[in-house]
């Protein structure tokens, strides 16, 4: 079912303010009425396209609730999507936080597409012979929902809870890696968080890739050569705050850092 184009624009409106003005608001489940999955999509898909509209450019997609765990917490059996924007890209170096709301931040596995991926039923290897380049990387989520809570339609329309996107600067070629097996230390101020692999992200982050390029082909899409994908987060976010040095160590990947400043 289709939202008429007055509730279109109310909710887009009604994140795209709070996501401007860095100020929670209630989940569209509280102000608006629960969503499906579908709808949460339309609006997303409304908010790509006011953004684009206003000067901004698509740079790439991302994944979440890639881990089987949060899967199984919210009773589903596929990862949520979404839009990367030049706006949300990072160097590797710090991140302002006076512009985001309640920032958490993740290591994720990101690619550089070196060919067109179209779907529908693309193949994990299929997808992975379409990669060129591997990096690490680190993204900072920022829902716009008061309390970081939301139904999964409300995420969807929040657009996955993007909100900066920091890839390492030295790229490694795809050719001859396992993703899977590629892990990753977490600290944060020198201190251990966690550790995980590539198999965190449904088994492999080759996987989440094959689902994303088939999710863009029923909503009309494919991903582009050039693009770049954020695979899904290996481990639970962190909280951050001004001061806080995070970093994530790939095997074969290399570093990622990133500094949290606040001015």
């Amino acid at each position: 079912m289709a939202l008429c184009p007055d509730e279109l624009d109310a909710i887009a409106e009604h994140l795209l303010s709070a996501e401007a003005e860095r100020r929670e608001v209630p989940s569209l489940a509280q102000t608006h009425g629960e969503l499906s999955l579908d709808e949460g999509y339309q609006v997303q898909d409304e908010i790509i396209a006011r953004k684009l509209k206003a000067g901004d450019r698509l740079i790439g997609w991302k994944l979440g609730l890639t881990s089987k765990e949060k899967q199984k917490a919210m009773g589903v059996f596929e990862p949520v999507y979404g839009a990367l924007f030049a706006s949300t890209l990072l160097p590797e170096c710090e991140v302002n936080v006076s512009e985001l709301i309640h920032p958490r931040v993740e290591p994720e596995i990101a690619v550089v597409m070196g060919e067109d991926l179209e779907g529908p039923d693309v193949t994990p290897a299929q997808a992975l012979a379409a990669v060129r380049w591997v990096l690490p990387a680190l993204e900072v989520i920022d829902s716009r929902y008061k309390d970081f809570k939301f139904t999964l339609p409300d995420v969807v329309a929040d657009n996955a809870s993007t909100a900066r996107a920091v890839p390492g600067t030295r790229p490694v070629p795809a050719e001859g890696l396992d993703l899977a097996t590629i892990g990753v230390v977490f600290l944060k101020n020198g201190e251990l968080i966690t550790t995980a692999a590539g198999a965190a992200v449904l088994g492999d982050p080759a996987i989440a890739l094959a689902r994303l390029a088939n999710h863009l082909a029923r909503r009309g899409q494919k991903l582009k050569a050039g693009q770049l994908v954020f695979t899904g987060a290996l481990t639970a976010a962190t909280f951050v705050a001004p001061g806080d040095v995070v970093e994530a160590r790939f095997a074969a990947l290399g570093s990622v850092s990133l500094r949290v400043v606040a001015r």
